[in-house]
């Protein structure tokens, strides 16, 4: 049986040491919080790699907007991943959709095999496809270990339904892992209607880009 642990989408190198000493399982490195999350600096993940003890997961998402990707927009995908492999992180997060929003199960599967042996996350792309069960039996054939999802809510509270349902559907195939909106003022009403899992919070309290050690203490402390 899983427990509840927590993971922190860390937009800076702060961030990251942040989430370390006050007690969180994970991180996720990215950079541009406005877009939603991109591909890091690679001296960045160096400078975070070099102080954290605890996993780190990188986002490989070349631009921000859409999931659809050209050709060469895949072949940076491929080379960051090869790139990132060297610093001994822990796994990866992306999502590649087609044009009609379903699953790009072809490209998906190329960069998962890639990042092999590591885990790899499908993002917050899942927001946005069309077919949230048939997306889901593609994201698991593809071979992720992971979705990071708000239910496809503006946040995690208004998709908990969706959450819910895609969860009992994985049957532990994959791990559900919310995120979106999520804090501690309301993580319990998730807690409440999910079996246990890992969380995804930037525990962002203020107008900065930097994580919060009293709202990522306080997550801790819900569980």
């Amino acid at each position: 049986m899983m427990k509840n642990q927590l993971e922190i989408a860390c937009f800076n190198y702060e961030s990251a040491l942040i989430a370390q000493e006050n007690g969180a399982d994970r991180i996720e490195l990215c950079e541009n919080m406005k877009l939603g999350g991109t591909t890091p600096n690679y001296i960045l993940a160096l400078k975070v790699r070099e102080q954290l003890a605890i996993k780190m997961n990188i986002i490989i998402r070349p631009r921000g907007g859409d999931f659809v990707y050209s050709d060469e927009e895949i072949v940076e995908m491929k080379q960051d991943i090869k790139q990132f492999k060297k610093l001994k992180v822990d796994g990866f997060v992306f999502g590649i959709l087609n044009p009609d929003g379903s699953v790009n199960v072809e490209q998906n599967k190329e960069l998962v095999k890639l990042a092999s042996p590591l885990d790899c996350t499908f993002h917050r792309a899942f927001d946005v496809v069309n077919d949230v069960e048939q997306s889901l039996q593609d994201v698991i054939d593809c071979g992720f270990k992971t979705i990071l999802t708000s239910g496809q809510g503006e946040t995690v509270v208004e998709g908990i339904s969706v959450l819910e349902k895609i969860q009992k559907l994985a049957q532990n195939k994959l791990v559900i892992m919310p995120g979106g909106g999520l804090r501690s003022s309301n993580i319990n009403l998730l807690q409440e209607k999910l079996e246990p899992t890992f969380y995804h919070s930037s525990a962002i309290t203020n107008k900065t880009e930097t994580a919060s050690a009293e709202e990522i203490k306080a997550l801790l402390q819900s569980f």
